[in-house]
């Protein structure tokens, strides 16, 4: 393994899905401004995530749109029939 290629920065870092608050610890290097206690009781870098594998619908099997910005609507509206 060659050394001094990897980052400085390799830690554990708690994911958080907003859109259903789980989250899941892994190692990372993201750059992350906040911190949160975890279920361990240790406190650990946080990443807010807008959807993963706990909330996206093609894992969870169930049809849901998560649509934080209007995207789906904005669409209806510009390409709707006009009558």
């Amino acid at each position: 393994m060659k050394s001094e290629i990897h980052p400085s920065n390799y830690r554990l870092v708690v994911f958080k899905d907003m859109s259903n608050g789980e989250q899941f610890l892994t190692k990372s290097c993201v750059d992350t401004k906040e911190t949160v206690k975890y279920e361990d009781g240790n406190e650990y870098p946080v990443y807010k995530l807008e959807i993963s594998s706990s909330s996206h619908p093609f894992y969870t099997g169930k049809l849901n749109f998560v649509d934080t910005a209007g995207r789906i609507d904005k669409f209806n509206k510009r390409y709707a029939k006009k009558k």
